[in-house]
C-alpha cells in the first residue's frame, strides 16, 4: 500500500477513534456535507471498533457529534471492494487494468450508487487510495 497523505484534522479524528475504540485505524474520510466520518480499520479490528452492542461506535458518534461509518481494510483489492460495498449484496468483483467491475444484486444497485452517485464516489476514492483502482463500474 502506498502512503496516504492525511490532514491534521484527519489525524486528530483517527487518534480520537483509536483512543475510544482500541481499533487500529488506517484512514478516515470526513464528509462535512453529510455530517459523517468514514473510518477504515485494520482487518480483524471491526469488532473492536463497533464494541459490545455498538457501545464504541456510540461513544465516537456522541463525542464527534457526527454519523460514523466503519469499513474493514483488506490487502486483497477484491475483498476490500466487497467491504466498501457492504451491506449491499455483491455477486462478483473483477479487476482488470486498474478498473473494477462490481456486480451488485439488482435490489441493491440504486442504494449502492447513492443519490447523485455520492456513495460510489466515496467508494472510488477509497479504492484508489488503498489499491490504486482508478475506476469502478457497477453492473
Amino acid at each position: 500500500m502506498k502512503s496516504l497523505k492525511l490532514s491534521s484534522e484527519d489525524i486528530r479524528y483517527i487518534a480520537l477513534f483509536e483512543n475510544l475504540t482500541g481499533a487500529v485505524t488506517k484512514d478516515c474520510i470526513p464528509d462535512d456535507n453529510e455530517n459523517k466520518i468514514t473510518f477504515i480499520v485494520r482487518k480483524g479490528d471491526m469488532g473492536l471498533a463497533i464494541g459490545k452492542k455498538g457501545t464504541n461506535i456510540q461513544k465516537v458518534k456522541q463525542t464527534l457529534g457526527k454519523k460514523v461509518e466503519v469499513i474493514e481494510h483488506s490487502d486483497d483489492p477484491k475483498e476490500f471492494l466487497r467491504n466498501l460495498f457492504s451491506p449491499y449484496r455483491v455477486k462478483k468483483v473483477n479487476i482488470t487494468e486498474k478498473v473494477a467491475h462490481v456486480e451488485i444484486d439488482e435490489r441493491d444497485k440504486a442504494m449502492a450508487i447513492g443519490r447523485k452517485g455520492k456513495n460510489l464516489e466515496k467508494i472510488k476514492l477509497l479504492a484508489k487510495r488503498h489499491h490504486d483502482v482508478h475506476d469502478i463500474i457497477v453492473i
